[in-house]
């Protein structure tokens, strides 16, 4: 078993669901799936169970995607944590506004399901 734990943080109930149900195949190679519905208790997960993935939304209530993003890699220093961002704006600012607080990567809404699994294989190493 190793330990492979992949975070899903968004407030919209519905983009939950579908990054669980995008995911949940991940499960069978003994990945952990982790929810959190706003940016402090994914700021609480992340420190707690430190997750090797973090699909982050940017626009919630209490802490967004960019804070919680900034406060993972810069303020606690946890660099190994492939944090992947996922928001509705594709605008270029977003986009170098969240890899300026060290997202790994920018994706936006509405995202390719496949393509969702295929990354998080790729980064957590499983086939």
């Amino acid at each position: 078993m190793n330990d492979l734990k992949l975070l899903i943080v968004d407030d919209e109930p519905h983009i939950r669901m579908l990054l669980e149900q995008t995911l949940e195949d991940l499960e069978d190679e003994d990945v952990e799936l982790l929810i959190a519905t706003n940016g402090q208790e994914a700021y609480e997960i992340i420190q707690k169970e430190k997750p090797q993935l973090v699909f982050l939304d940017v626009m919630m209530p209490k802490m967004n995607g960019f804070e919680v993003c900034q406060k993972i890699k810069m303020d606690l220093g946890m660099e190994d944590i492939h944090i992947i961002l996922l928001t509705a704006k594709g605008q270029e600012m977003d986009k170098e506004k969240g890899l300026s607080v060290g997202a790994n990567e920018y994706m936006t809404k509405p995202f390719d399901p496949d393509s969702i699994l295929d990354k998080a294989m790729n980064i957590l190493g499983v086939s």
